[in-house]
């Protein structure tokens, strides 16, 4: 009579195996799949081009610069994807978490994945790049658009102008840390609603009723930090002649303003990434 012999298994933990590059992959697929995604882009899109087309066709009946003026140039064509953009950005960025939670997604998805903090470096490799690409297109698409009518005035800026291509790829960077921001938020909240009025009210609102309060060192010390106001400062050309940062004079050098949304962008991803470790799916 002979023994049976049992055939050893080898256990292999699934979270060692797992590559960053799948989750990725993963996140990529569900935030092409909302519905509000490709709404939420072409929106960006809409309003980024139309404003700076608006702006240029109403130009003449407003007053025509007599010189070309790269800061005027990118006053007109970032407008509207920072201004919309930065908003649009941070929705994005909520709903590409809180949709999980309310859809009931969420556990499936860290069960795949346990380890969270994987599971939000992944949406926010995802989110960012997807914002960024949309902004880029959004901002040079309304230099080429706007470019002969430019000319036909004679205030027309070429894209070799000194620091006019890199302001333009500030400007969309600063969309995709909005972005990031709003993802932030959104993991922190869990609630798209919620993380979508956080947003509307620290890119828009909060500048707005900052700007009415009476001036004092602290409202021009918050004024000159504020996300928006870092944005602005990253499609701006430096003036050497204020140094890095100035509250008095309200002026964010561009280096000052990469830095200051990136900070923004950053402590709303590490407390979001807090709540999602300390709390239950």
């Amino acid at each position: 009579m002979t023994t049976p012999t049992l055939q050893r298994s080898t256990y292999v933990q699934a979270d060692d195996r797992l590559r960053f590059a799948n989750v990725v992959r993963s996140e990529f697929v569900k935030l092409m799949s909302l519905r509000s995604t490709g709404f939420l882009l072409a929106a960006l899109l809409a309003f980024g081009i139309g404003v700076s087309l608006l702006f240029v066709l109403t130009l003449e009946s407003a007053g025509v610069p007599s010189v070309a003026s790269v800061a005027f140039t990118l006053d007109s064509i970032t407008l509207g994807t920072l201004l919309f953009g930065q908003i649009i950005a941070g929705v994005l960025g909520v709903l590409a978490i809180t949709s999980e939670y309310s859809s009931g997604t969420i556990q499936p998805t860290l069960i795949a994945a346990p380890r969270r903090g994987l599971v939000l470096a992944a949406k926010a490799v995802v989110v960012f790049p997807v914002m960024v690409v949309t902004a880029l297109i959004s901002v040079f698409g309304s230099w080429a658009i706007t470019y002969p009518l430019y000319s036909g005035f004679g205030i027309e800026t070429d894209l070799a102008a000194p620091g006019f291509a890199f302001a333009l790829v500030g400007g969309a960077i600063y969309v995709g840390l909005c972005a990031v921001f709003g993802l932030g938020v959104g993991a922190l909240l869990r609630s798209a609603v919620g993380g979508s009025l956080v947003v509307f009210c620290t890119t828009l609102l909060g500048p707005v009723l900052l700007s009415v309060l009476p001036t004092s060192e602290l409202v021009r010390t918050v004024r000159l930090y504020l996300l928006s106001h870092a944005g602005d400062s990253m499609v701006r050309l430096g003036d050497p002649s204020l140094g890095f940062a100035d509250a008095t004079q309200q002026y964010l050098s561009p280096a000052a303003g990469w830095i200051t949304a990136m900070a923004w962008a950053a402590v709303a991803l590490t407390a979001g990434l807090i709540a999602l470790r300390r709390r239950d799916a």
